[in-house]
């Protein structure tokens, strides 16, 4: 853990803490336990949106052996769990996946390949999600109360990531990455990691299938306007009736919001800020806003907790497995 990611981390809480106190910390706290069992609706909603999301990123992998569409998704809920309550500026979980998927047999230049493919058309369809939501917006017919200048930089700054991410990816970021990794490999005699050669001819030949990429795409889509559900849901529940429609435009643009603070380790307070500022749009108020958010939040400990156990469920045999005999470990420390 960083410690440029655990501040990061800390303020964001901050800020979360700040706009509960501000807002009614007891009110909001009676509102989500007024919501009951619905919340666990709530975080039933959700698994649609991880399988679609597993989905697009299994449609995009292209190895001999492809493990079954469950182990995408329980994958899926590892990378969404590591994001989201690690503090690793959600990114780390892509990370976790490409090894753990490299485990279930897929190459790992192939894996890498995928992960880093998959969250490119995860960002190009979170573009499209958002200029959804602002046409919506703006459609409504009351217009829209968002200044002009925040619905542009909204855009501009997620199309800018996703044009950084594909130039990264087409003029060889990951060439140079993988020769690192294969120095360092050969420097440390770390031999597994020398399996990462081929990243970035892996990438080249999966952006040359465009029907992977379609489909890809359409499954990632797809789990964005789901998360408009679990929006509508998650008002219905609070006590607060809302369209499909309001659902779109809170989803898209609070998602677009979190985005944006991609270097705060689960969007803390970035999320809760954004989504107070859109359902203000909508005529709900703060309060309600906060606890949409927070049960957003149960969701993903929720999910997460599990998913951080799986992980290291996995993880655990190897790396007691990989510890040297301790003949070996205090020959190399006294070296």
């Amino acid at each position: 853990m960083r410690l440029p990611a655990i501040l990061s981390g800390l303020i964001g809480l901050a800020v979360l803490i700040a706009l509960v106190v501000m807002n009614g910390a007891a009110e909001i706290e009676q509102g989500i336990a007024a919501a009951g069992w619905g919340i666990g609706f709530v975080v039933l909603l959700h698994l649609p949106q991880v399988l679609f999301s597993s989905q697009g990123w299994r449609a995009v992998v292209s190895s001999a052996r492809l493990p079954s569409r469950a182990v995408f998704f329980g994958l899926r809920l590892i990378r969404e769990a590591v994001n989201g309550l690690l503090p690793v500026a959600q990114i780390g979980g892509d990370l976790v996946a490409a090894r753990l998927l490299a485990l279930g047999g897929v190459p790992l230049s192939m894996a890498g390949a995928s992960v880093t493919v998959d969250r490119t058309l995860e960002l190009l369809t979170q573009v499209a999600f958002t200029i959804l939501g602002v046409g919506l917006l703006i459609a409504s017919p009351e217009g829209t109360g968002l200044p002009r200048s925040v619905t542009v930089a909204t855009i501009a700054v997620l199309g800018v990531l996703a044009l950084i991410f594909l130039l990264a990816q087409r003029f060889g970021v990951f060439r140079l990455l993988e020769a690192s990794l294969l120095r360092l490999a050969r420097k440390r005699n770390w031999t597994a990691l020398e399996a990462i050669a081929g990243l970035h001819q892996s990438i080249v030949a999966l952006y040359k299938s465009p029907r992977r990429l379609l489909l890809g795409g359409g499954f990632h889509f797809t789990s964005w306007l789901l998360g408009g559900l679990e929006v509508l849901v998650g008002l219905q529940v609070l006590g607060v009736t809302v369209g499909f429609r309001e659902a779109l435009i809170i989803e898209s643009l609070g998602q677009a919001f979190r985005a944006m603070g991609f270097a705060v380790p689960g969007g803390l307070g970035v999320q809760e800020g954004g989504v107070i500022l859109i359902c203000g749009l909508m005529g709900i108020g703060p309060q309600s806003a906060i606890e949409l958010s927070l049960l957003r939040r149960i969701r993903e400990v929720v999910l997460g907790v599990p998913g951080l156990v799986a992980w290291y469920w996995i993880e655990a045999p190897r790396a007691a497995s990989a510890i040297p005999p301790q003949e070996d470990l205090t020959r190399e420390t006294l070296s």
